[in-house]
């Protein structure tokens, strides 16, 4: 079915139900205390709980939750191989991204089985049939946990050797029946002094992949914190001239600023926008993010937007993320209805 004016989404994770959380920790604490289909049987009961809660918030275009993955992008690096972990250097005290896993490569990177997401997608569908996207995490961001070692000598030789193993993870998707993808790049906008090479990335990750292809691009949220400056001026005007169809850009968080940057994007290249903080606890009212809507109307043609959260719900509260996305499609609606558009 064709998606409604101004659809409402999320980006890609949703919050754990508290009882799976408990079950992977366990899993991982006590692992031959479960067998493959108690494994399976778990997990598909958690895509159907969060596939229900967002369906039950009215999205209209939704996602398993990544209730298949270790964070948005932490457990690729159990299916890439050549690399090893390094010890945690700091374990105590208040979070922060030292914290998250890393790793250095001690061979060239390949992933032979590919990176998993096709099997997320198989079992995604046997639960619904609900439009959806695939996020998959870009390269420059992968490589942001892995140390090159004496392999590669720098982050950006990481990147380039995991450019061709996610290109053939969009494709195989895109094979799979995917059409609508989404590249998670949030390290680009953390590290914006290199836009060529930035768009030459982007552009060889997505070469031949036959689908719809929006990149997000937030500033980090491990932990509800970000990582790096919260600007998107740096990027403009070159990142309209990356090789996708959409940009996803965090904006309620920072209170709208900079949302006029929209302006300065091709006609041809269409915005998610954030309209709900998943790093707050409060839940917006309809009626303010209708009022954020009207104003990233004023600087993008409505055909071109979606609204989105800011970030994944994977850092938030459940019973939050599903007041925040319930509130965030009232106020869709709230402001279909008022152009005489509500589907």
């Amino acid at each position: 079915m064709p998606e409604p004016f101004i659809p409402a989404t999320v980006i890609g994770s949703w919050s754990f139900p508290g009882w799976y959380e408990a079950f992977v920790a366990d899993v991982a604490a006590r692992p031959d205390r479960y067998g493959p289909a108690d494994r399976e049987e778990a997990l598909r009961d958690a895509v159907r709980v969060v596939v229900g809660d967002q369906l039950g918030a009215g999205l209209d275009r939704i996602t398993d939750g990544e209730m298949q993955r270790v964070d948005f992008n932490l457990g690729f690096y159990d299916v890439l191989e050549g690399i090893e972990p390094i010890p945690q250097a700091r374990r105590w005290g208040a979070p922060a991204h030292d914290q998250r896993s890393k790793y250095r490569c001690v061979s060239p990177l390949s992933a032979p089985r590919g990176l998993g997401t096709v099997d997320e997608f198989r079992r995604f569908r046997l639960l619904t049939d609900a439009p959806t996207k695939m996020p998959v995490p870009g390269p420059f961001t992968l490589a942001g946990c892995i140390a090159g070692g004496d392999v590669y000598p720098d982050r950006l030789s990481v990147a380039e050797a995991l450019v061709p193993i996610v290109n053939a993870e969009l494709k195989a998707l895109a094979a799979e029946g995917v059409e609508f993808l989404q590249l998670d790049e949030p390290s680009f906008a953390c590290h914006p002094d290199a836009p060529e090479v930035f768009l030459d990335i982007v552009a060889r990750t997505v070469e031949g992949v036959n689908a719809y292809i929006s990149m997000h691009m937030c500033f980090g949220n491990y932990r509800a914190r970000a990582v790096g400056w919260r600007s998107y001026r740096p990027l403009f005007p070159h990142v309209g001239r990356a090789k996708v169809n959409q940009l996803a850009m965090e904006f309620a968080s920072r209170e709208l600023a900079e949302v006029e940057l929209l302006a300065e994007l091709p006609e041809s290249m269409d915005v998610a926008v954030g309209l709900v903080d998943v790093k707050n606890s409060w839940v917006e009212p309809p009626d303010l993010v209708a009022d954020r809507l009207r104003t990233v109307l004023r600087h993008v043609d409505a055909a071109r937007v979606s609204v989105t959260p800011d970030c994944g719900f994977s850092q938030t509260a459940r019973h939050v993320a599903t007041a925040k996305a319930r509130a965030m499609v009232e106020g869709v609606r709230l402001v279909r209805r008022s152009l005489g558009r509500e589907d």
